[in-house]
């Protein structure tokens, strides 16, 4: 879900990792209100984490004072920013994790292989059958 990744950021972008309800609710609307730019980037983000729950992956942690971010929670969002940067293997499922293990795999080089650029066009070109002019009749 975007609004548990853009509560990840907002937490992360705090100097304690900390805020209030009311905090984190405001910056929130305010992001997630500010345009096809942060949701592009959300989507982009959640593609690689399509099951993530920040609660019960304990990488955000409530409390009566407000919410605040975990150091697994900083440890995941930079894996999980790092791996759609540099197009790599998105980290595995949050809910496959044992606890303590880290969220990503280190990328080996044949994995790197694999995430080369494709090619613009992904189908080859249809060529046109020798019946078939360029011309137009009128």
């Amino acid at each position: 879900m975007s609004f548990q990744l853009t509560v990840l950021k907002v937490l992360a972008g705090q100097p304690t990792g900390r805020a209030s309800v009311a905090e984190v609710r405001h910056a929130v609307e305010i992001l997630m209100n500010s345009g096809k730019d942060w949701t592009d980037r959300m989507k982009r983000l959640l593609a690689h984490a399509p099951d993530l729950n920040i609660f019960s992956a304990r990488f955000v942690l409530r409390d009566v004072e407000g919410w605040s971010i975990t150091e697994e929670g900083r440890q995941f969002l930079s894996t999980l920013e790092t791996a759609v940067a540099v197009r790599r293997e998105p980290p595995r499922s949050t809910a496959d994790l044992p606890p303590g293990e880290p969220a990503a795999p280190p990328a080996t080089d044949a994995a790197r292989s694999l995430d080369l650029p494709r090619n613009r066009r992904q189908k080859p070109r249809r060529r046109r059958a020798k019946s078939e002019s360029n011309r137009r009749t009128a």
